[in-house]
Parts: C-alpha cells; structure tokens; sequence
C-alpha cells in the first residue's frame, strides 16, 4: 500500500463535515434571527425574553460559537488543520453562552438544544484532531 492511499480521506469524512458545516450555518441563522427584532417577535414568549434578556457578553460567546464553527466546518472541506483550533474557539463560545442559559432557566427543551450544541462542538474538536492523525487534513 503507498502513501497516497494511506492517506485517503474516508468518504465519511465530507458527510460529517457538510453536515456540521449545516448545523452551524443553522446556527447562523438562529442567531441572525435572534439579532432581528421583527423574528424575534414571531419566537415563543419565554424563547424571546431569554433572547431580549442576554447580556452582551453571552450574545458575543453564542456568534463566536455559531460562526467559529461555521468557518471551522469550511477550513475542514478545504482539509486545513488550523480547523482544530478554530473549533476550540467555537467550543469556548459555547461553555459561555451555556452558563448564562443554564443558570436562568429550567426548560428542558432549551437545555436539550444547548447540551446538544456542547456535544457537536466537543465532537468537532474530536473529529478534526483524528483527521489531522489520520492524515486527511494537513
């Protein structure tokens, strides 16, 4: 076997990245809608209060989560391994938001979302150092 096929990127590789490239730009767009007070007015009432409620700085962790995996996502298409780092930035912006959403409400279904946010970008940080290990981004 030579070095070239070694080497080749598994076909699960470019599912796994378009479809968390898809996570994050949906992301991307809750928050741009959470960002527009005419969406923000369609939202369920206790959804909208937690929005019209964030600080600053958790608002600034959720975008730095959204568009840090987002491009993260993108720098793993292009097979670039400063995607790890990026998605360690995404990660942080994550922890951030989730300890201002865990410490004001109760809901389950907005815990479900966060923890499942927390589990993706812990998942991408996983991915991204094994397709570095294995070779499939350099």
């Amino acid at each position: 076997m030579n070095d070239k096929n070694l080497n080749a990127v598994h076909w699960s590789f470019w599912i796994n990245a378009v479809a968390l490239l898809l996570w994050n730009v949906m992301g991307g767009i809750n928050f741009m809608m959470q960002m527009n007070p005419e969406m923000l007015a369609n939202y369920p009432e206790a959804a909208r209060s937690l929005v019209e409620a964030r600080p600053l700085w958790a608002t600034v962790a959720f975008a730095i989560a959204v568009f840090a995996g987002a491009i993260g996502c993108l720098l793993l298409l292009l097979k670039k391994s400063v995607a790890y780092y990026v998605f360690i930035a995404s990660l942080l912006g994550v922890l951030v938001t989730n300890i201002y959403t865990f410490g004001i409400t109760s809901s389950t279904e907005i815990w479900v979302g966060s923890l499942m946010s927390l589990v993706v970008a812990t998942f991408l940080i996983w991915y991204s150092k094994r397709a570095k290990r294995l070779g499939w981004i350099k």
